[in-house]
């Protein structure tokens, strides 16, 4: 049974150690357009682990949002918390996760990573089996954080298949 009403994706959030720094990044070199900044937010009671699940003294300094692409919603926040972690996770590790931007030209967004000095992790990788078709490469933020480029202008092999189709028929 699927999640009552789920329409998309509505934003994507994630926490950074400067927020210049950032901006300067999601706007400058991924350009993504910046919307507002809201905070601070801090509570003396026990709101923030029961709502956000952080310690209870954290304070969330400044969230900025930012539309990436004409679309996607970037929730960028700069948390102080006595108990913050300040590496980044790795994929590897639970929790750890990547942002993926789709891009028309994979080659001509790499270039551009590389004319900014984004460090880019490797060479584009072309994927197989259902994602043949697709094109790939990791990048870092400034912070560390995971991002990925991906393209398929002609599609996935899992895309031209109807393999879609049937899976959503239930086929």
């Amino acid at each position: 049974m699927a999640l009552p009403g789920l329409r998309g994706v509505d934003h994507i959030g994630f926490t950074v150690p400067d927020l210049d720094q950032a901006r300067r990044f999601l706007v400058e070199v991924l350009g993504c357009e910046y919307l507002y900044s809201v905070g601070p937010f801090r509570h003396d009671d026990d709101w923030m682990a029961e709502h956000l699940a952080v310690h209870p003294r954290a304070v969330m300094r400044r969230l900025d949002f930012y539309r990436c692409g004409g679309q996607a919603i970037f929730e960028v926040f700069r948390y102080e918390a006595p108990d913050q972690q300040p590496d980044p996770p790795r994929n590897s590790d639970v929790g750890g996760h990547h942002v993926a931007l789709y891009v028309d030209d994979l080659d001509a967004a790499v270039a551009h990573l590389h004319a900014h000095g984004v460090r880019v992790l490797g060479a584009p990788t072309a994927s197989s089996g259902p994602s043949r078709g697709q094109r790939w490469v990791y990048f870092l933020a400034p912070w560390g954080m995971q991002f990925e480029l991906v393209s398929y202008p002609d599609g996935k092999a899992f895309d031209r298949s109807g393999a879609a189709v049937r899976d959503a028929r239930g086929d």
